[in-house]
């Protein structure tokens, strides 16, 4: 599937998300229709308990979609083993369980899974790959340390390298930047623009960060409790989306300066 010379990595169709429990289900999103192409940044943002990361979780099939279809490549994600899915989606949780003392560069090749045998032996391939990672992520000087000793933005950066050693498509995260300063906020997006230039994957992740997303993303899933709509941010813009995120009574959407800002 292709628009223009770009191919769809990501495409949904009537997507509906949520929880089911003793035949009951707790609809949270419905009739999402998304589509990211190869080499696109796009920010999944709304307000707290919108269903940012139960999107995320259903699309990359860490939990079931309620109903609808949700394509990866072209491929129906359902149609997919979880082999093959772990070849075409790489993932990065907010609180992912993970042992500090493994190694930067142990922690990066864990991305090979998918392709190493039983024991996990790395090929001179897989080796290739981590090297590569590392460098894409300017991280060679911390790939002789132990996680335990990085900073929560380094280990944000490892976690970014150990997703492109995966070598997928697409690169799901799910709040990259949480626990960072505004300047390690920017630089985390600002490295997920950049690789999703050079590399050409589609990026996806989920972010409070509305202001840096506006000014780097290519696309923008909004997601809001009367509906989920996607475009980029000058389109979402001038359709008046932003103005009806939050209640008015202390955040407003300056469109002037395209950021939101405390009313006064």
């Amino acid at each position: 599937m292709e628009t223009g010379a770009k191919n769809i990595i990501l495409k949904t169709e009537d997507l509906n998300i949520g929880y089911s429990k003793k035949q009951q289900e707790n609809v949270v999103a419905s009739n999402i229709n998304i589509a990211v192409e190869e080499g696109e940044l796009v920010a999944v943002v709304g307000i707290n308990g919108v269903g940012k990361s139960t999107f995320l979780r259903t699309i990359s099939g860490v939990q079931p979609a309620l109903s609808g279809e949700i394509n990866i490549n072209g491929q129906n994600r359902e149609n997919l083993s979880s082999e093959k899915l772990a070849t075409m989606i790489s993932l990065v949780l907010t609180e992912q369980p993970l042992s500090k003392n493994l190694g930067v560069a142990e922690l990066v090749a864990l991305g090979r899974q998918p392709y190493t045998n039983w024991i996990g032996s790395l090929t001179e391939e897989d080796r290739k790959m981590v090297k590569n990672a590392l460098s894409l992520v300017r991280i060679e000087d911390l790939k002789a340390k132990k996680c335990y000793e990085l900073s929560d933005g380094q280990l944000q950066k490892v976690l970014i390298a150990r997703a492109l050693a995966q070598d997928t498509p697409l690169m799901i995260l799910d709040e990259p930047t949480s626990h960072l300063d505004m300047y390690h906020k920017a630089q985390v997006l600002k490295l997920l623009k950049d690789l999703s230039l050079c590399t050409n994957k589609a990026v996806i992740f989920a972010t409070h960060e509305i202001n840096l997303a506006l000014q780097l993303c290519d696309k923008i899933i909004l997601m809001k409790p009367d509906g989920v709509v996607q475009d980029s941010p000058q389109q979402l813009i001038q359709k008046g989306h932003f103005e009806s995120i939050f209640p008015q009574d202390l955040i407003v959407f300056d469109r002037t300066t395209e950021t939101f800002r405390i009313k006064t």
